[in-house]
């Protein structure tokens, strides 16, 4: 979980295979949460458990490395909330929304980036990035109107917890890049106990019961966070440490793809050719990103949890 110079292209065969695998992981990630919906986890149980067990249980890593980022606790702080919360909102939006729209609204989040990058780090937006960022809000528009007029808008809470997902993954990468003296190991650990943390008072907020569910339930949760969003992180840091960051963001589109793909296929979604055209200017927004970076920048690697 180093992070290291890019291997030559000969010989990153293995990290591009890691990172696809990682990147149709996220992208079926829909599936298992629509399960264990279907047997009766709902709200914010499941994000409370899958993500907080695992940040407990690797709490000892952020002890061990507690020298290192002393010096930006706020930053870590930050890192927790910021991206717990990108993480419980967007498991929330999968849970009750459409996947292939929610997909769509939180691949925004390259364009939030870009312009929190300006705001914030006072980071030049080239013309490529300008583009991407027109394009995608015109992407945005034609998928919650329909193509129809601004009073035409109409967010779901789906919608809402998609956008704000995204918006919080883009936060995360803005504190990440400020905050370099903080170890990798450390910033996805603080983010899964900063989902823990978040849902578990979304949970106690909502006032609702802990539901009585079968065994094969409760088990069903901790391998989902063990045996996939473990296995995912894991995977994802891999490939983002050994491959070009530009390389590495056009790679992970494969998230995307694979979603829209398996949702369509398996779960039998339907959007309107509005929409569809929407989504795909919002995937070729965050396609001119990748490759803006890779031409401009190399920043500090991330991935999805540590972001």
């Amino acid at each position: 979980m180093t992070a290291t110079q890019s291997s030559p292209a000969s010989t990153q065969t293995g990290p591009v295979l890691i990172l696809l695998f990682s990147a149709t992981l996220w992208g079926l990630s829909w599936w298992p949460v629509k399960q264990l919906v279907a047997i009766g986890v709902t709200g914010a149980l499941l994000p409370m458990l899958a993500y907080g067990i695992i940040g407990i249980s690797t709490s000892w890593m952020l002890w061990q490395e507690r020298h290192q980022w002393r010096r930006q606790t706020a930053l870590l702080l930050a890192l927790a909330l910021v991206g717990g919360w990108a993480n419980t909102a967007f498991v929330s939006a999968l849970m009750v929304g459409d996947v292939v729209r929610v997909m769509f609204l939180f691949y925004l989040s390259p364009v939030w980036s870009v312009l929190g990058g300006r705001i914030f780090l006072g980071e030049r937006i080239p013309a490529a990035r300008a583009v991407a960022v027109a394009v995608a809000v015109v992407g945005l528009w034609l998928v919650i109107t329909g193509g129809g007029a601004p009073q035409d808008i109409s967010l779901t809470l789906a919608d809402a917890l998609a956008l704000s997902a995204g918006l919080g993954f883009a936060g995360n990468n803005i504190i990440a890049r400020a905050a370099q003296d903080i170890p990798l190991r450390s910033k996805t650990v603080s983010v899964f106990l900063g989902c823990g943390l978040l849902s578990g008072l979304v949970f106690l907020w909502q006032g609702e019961p802990v539901p009585d569910l079968p065994t094969f339930a409760w088990l069903g949760v901790v391998l989902y966070g063990f045996n996939w969003l473990l296995v995912a992180t894991a995977t994802w840091q891999y490939g983002v440490t050994h491959i070009e960051s530009g390389r590495a963001g056009v790679i992970l589109l494969a998230e995307l793809l694979v979603a829209v793909v398996s949702a369509s296929w398996w779960g039998g979604e339907q959007l309107s050719a509005i929409e569809w055209i929407g989504g795909a200017l919002i995937a070729s927004a965050a396609l001119i990103e990748a490759l803006d970076i890779g031409h401009k920048t190399a920043p500090y690697p991330l991935n999805k949890e540590s972001a």
